[in-house]
């Protein structure tokens, strides 16, 4: 039903965090696969993902990611993200009534202060994005990054959660 992309550099620490809030979608059977597009690590990221489970794609970014994904439905989520229980409904409930992307709302544990998220940048894809794998495609095809996909989109609200993820340095 759904493949989940996650776009890497040196995110050995912050990988296994994200990948263990999947395990429900897993079991519930909403994800059919985890693919971990690198973008050049230099740690144990790869071998984070191969354990895991995860396909590990070295190279191509998330655009090779996109076009190895089975599921017609993909969720693109930063290393250190993390769904919050009961992701799967919200998820499944969307793609079943609806064509256009959508986001995640951002949890209220552990929310940052109103400055730091001020402060911190517009990342397109803080909040996670559920898209469909054609219009992922179209707009994957300038071999951007995932962000550069999730960036500027029209997209509709999760009522599920997403703790998401530090800032990068």
């Amino acid at each position: 039903m759904l493949s989940v992309l996650i776009e890497t550099r040196n995110d050995e620490e912050n990988l296994p965090g994200t990948l263990a809030s999947l395990i429900s979608g897993l079991v519930e059977g909403a994800v059919r696969e985890v693919i971990v597009c690198d973008r050049g690590s230099t740690d144990g990221t790869g071998s984070v993902a191969e354990h895991a489970g995860c396909t590990f794609l070295a190279d191509g970014g998330i655009t090779a990611g996109v076009r190895r994904a089975k599921s017609e439905w993909l969720l693109l989520i930063e290393p250190g993200a993390r769904l919050v229980d009961g992701w799967t409904e919200a998820v499944l409930a969307h793609a079943m009534r609806h064509k256009m992307p959508a986001r995640f709302s951002r949890s209220r544990s552990g929310r940052a202060s109103f400055l730091s998220r001020v402060f911190s940048g517009n990342r397109g894809l803080a909040e996670g994005l559920l898209i469909s794998k054609s219009q992922a495609l179209a707009l994957s095809r300038s071999g951007g990054d995932a962000e550069a996909v999730a960036r500027g989109l029209a997209t509709r609200r999760l009522t599920s959660e997403i703790r998401v993820a530090a800032p990068r340095r």
